[in-house]
């Protein structure tokens, strides 16, 4: 029972290196960088981050509680959604849309 209650509190806590991702993002891509928490299930959670000029990367962490903390441990990173601000702030390259659009679009 204690070993449930110890896993449930370290899905709440993100590790040193996701912290070090999300800082490293931040200070390479600018302030105030964004950041979307999306739970992907079993996996855990995925931490969109949106640069101030407008790269996008991404930390997967334990879970939702781990992604909102994380979001607050990192300075200069603010929690968003996918609102028409944050979707705005994106910036996508050609390169971007064809890694994305699948191998039917690189022919």
């Amino acid at each position: 029972m204690a070993e449930n209650n110890e896993e449930s509190a370290q899905a709440g806590t993100p590790t040193a290196g996701q912290l070090a991702a999300a800082r490293k993002f931040v200070a390479e891509h600018g302030k105030p960088s964004k950041a979307v928490v999306e739970n992907i299930g079993r996996a855990g959670a995925r931490v969109v981050l949106v640069g101030a000029d407008g790269a996008l990367g991404d930390v997967i962490v334990k879970g939702p509680a781990a992604g909102a903390a994380l979001v607050e441990a990192v300075a200069d990173l603010e929690a968003a959604e996918w609102d028409a601000a944050t979707v705005g702030a994106t910036v996508i390259g050609a390169e971007h849309r064809r890694r994305m659009a699948g191998p039917r679009a690189r022919r």
